[in-house]
């Protein structure tokens, strides 16, 4: 049997939540976080919504998961983000010990590739899942926001 829980099935789950980020003026970037294929954490960028610039998807979904887990490291975790995480949020992700980090689009200007931000020795890291469908709805929101 195939199992459904795909890259792509986590990854539409943190678009639906990008799109939740849109319909609130929200930079749209949305996460989830699995376990044993199973979402313990979802959520998506709240800076405009919290006035806190700390507010991306990830810091919001590293504690929200954190909190399901009753601890502070999040080993045998996999983080679904739309956009390549900025290097505070890698930052955060590096203190986590999360396994594996799945992203979307790239961030060329301000990702932690872009920045050299080290993720730790642990985590494993793929990039592109849904990339088109998560670029997309980044340039629609800034096509709208300059309106």
């Amino acid at each position: 049997m195939i199992n459904p829980f795909t890259d792509e099935y986590f990854m539409k789950k943190a678009l639906q939540e990008a799109e939740m980020a849109f319909d609130k003026g929200e930079i749209p970037v949305g996460a989830v976080i699995v376990v044993a294929d199973k979402v313990i954490a979802r959520s998506h960028n709240l800076t405009e919504l919290l006035n806190d610039v700390t507010a991306h998807a990830e810091m919001q979904a590293i504690t929200a998961a954190a909190n399901f887990l009753g601890g502070k490291y999040l080993k045998d975790c996999t983080l679904y983000v739309t956009l390549e995480p900025c290097q505070m949020c890698a930052g955060a992700l590096y203190w986590s010990q999360i396994s594996k980090i799945v992203f979307g689009a790239r961030d060329e200007q301000r990702g932690f590739m872009a920045m050299g931000t080290k993720l730790h020795p642990k985590t494993t890291v793929v990039s592109g899942i849904m990339a088109n469908e998560a670029a997309e709805l980044m340039k629609r929101f800034f096509v709208e926001r300059r309106k």
